[in-house]
């Protein structure tokens, strides 16, 4: 399962087999919102529009009005796929290119806990984000509080799930059980994961642990940031 989890988040976040980015950062990806007629068979008819132009979907999300975004790479015509999508009237009713969500939101910091650390986290990667959007990167912040380990460790399995999503902070006073073994499995499919200094068994499991509720969310967004020069090799396994 781990090994699943792992390819799929490598499709995900654009990587390789050899861990080079091959989608979100590419100069060929394509961004397409699509709206379609609320039937079965739309999104069939759409999908093979874009294979048809050799097209490789690294992305679908779904939208309220029946707007599907495609995001993909490899299309060998992009104004004739545009036009042919068109021509699939009345199931297709309009096509629009659009800025990949890479481009709009970049790297996304998935902030999960509870108790007042978790906006603490959160505002200190904010805080660093902005530092380095200014210059260009995209950097997001994504966070929710959450109780229970139940809920805690279906939270941070669904990150792996999650498109874009590079680091995952989990901040509280006492994590451990299924949501360490749920650490583990994200950290194999290619999270980095941070936890403040708290009790139980997840902080043994993390990459890296951050007392200060604050510096935890500036190191989570350093680590991810182009213009940083800081590498989770570094620091795995320390403490601070």
């Amino acid at each position: 399962m781990n090994q699943v989890l792992a390819q799929r988040h490598a499709q995900q976040i654009g990587l390789s087999g050899n861990g080079v980015a091959d989608s979100e950062g590419s100069l060929d990806l394509l961004a397409l919102l699509v709206r379609v007629r609320d039937e079965p068979g739309s999104l069939y008819r759409v999908s093979e529009a874009i294979y048809r132009h050799g097209g490789n979907v690294t992305y679908v999300s779904t939208i309220t009005g029946g707007e599907i975004q495609f995001e993909m790479v490899g299309v060998d015509d992009r104004k004739q796929l545009i036009a042919d999508l068109l021509g699939l009237k009345p199931v297709v009713e309009a096509v629009t290119e659009v800025p990949s969500f890479q481009e709009i939101f970049g790297k996304r910091i998935i902030v999960i806990g509870g108790g007042a650390q978790v906006g603490q986290v959160a505002q200190g990667a904010v805080a660093e984000a902005d530092r380095h959007n200014i210059r260009g990167e995209r950097i997001s912040v994504d966070t929710i509080a959450l109780v229970g380990e139940e809920k805690l460790a279906a939270a941070v399995r669904a990150t792996a799930r999650l498109h874009r999503a590079k680091v995952l902070v989990l901040a509280g006073a006492l994590m451990g059980g299924d949501i360490t073994t749920a650490v583990r499995e994200v950290r194999e499919a290619g999270i980095i994961v941070i936890s403040t200094n708290m009790a139980g068994s997840v902080p043994e499991a993390v990459d890296l642990v951050v007392t200060d509720s604050l510096e935890a969310g500036i190191m989570a967004v350093m680590l991810v940031a182009d213009t940083a020069k800081f590498s989770i090799e570094m620091v795995r396994g320390k403490r601070f």
